[in-house]
């Protein structure tokens, strides 16, 4: 996985509490990340259809238009074509005669598979609104 979903996350975040049209300068500003970054990621999650992007000059940007109680992590992690867990190097041999070289790789890809399902699993569970509520809620009342 790569931090493209630590960003794309921040942004409908953002934009849901925003609930304005914001530019990619806005939200690098408040993402520490480059605009082109963030126009790259969130371009992904407008043709999934989470965001709205206005194109209106110098008022353009996006809008977050979906219902933060519905949208889900796995929605984002979807929209992205996200895999949380994947090998950088496959170990073994399947030409080998030893049942560990020849058989491990498929192995620990069936470990990484469900690695990734209890993953996407786990985040269907945690809602944008979850996060706003996180953020804003009772525990950062003081603040």
């Amino acid at each position: 996985m790569n931090s493209d979903f630590c960003v794309a996350v921040h942004a409908v975040v953002y934009l849901n509490h925003k609930k304005e049209i914001c530019s990619s300068e806005q939200l690098s500003e408040n993402i520490c990340t480059h605009p082109a970054r963030i126009r790259r990621v969130l371009a992904k999650l407008r043709k999934s259809g989470l965001l709205d992007a206005v194109d209106s000059g110098p008022k353009g940007g996006y809008r977050f238009t979906g219902k933060p109680e519905q949208i889900t992590l796995a929605d984002i992690a979807a929209a992205l074509e996200i895999t949380f867990v994947e090998p950088g190097w496959r170990s073994g041999n399947t030409d080998m005669e030893c049942l560990i070289a020849s058989g491990m790789g498929s192995l620990m890809d069936e470990v990484f598979d469900d690695l990734n399902t209890r993953c996407q699993s786990r985040l269907k569970e945690i809602t944008i609104s979850d996060l706003d509520h996180e953020l804003f809620g009772v525990k950062n009342a003081k603040k």
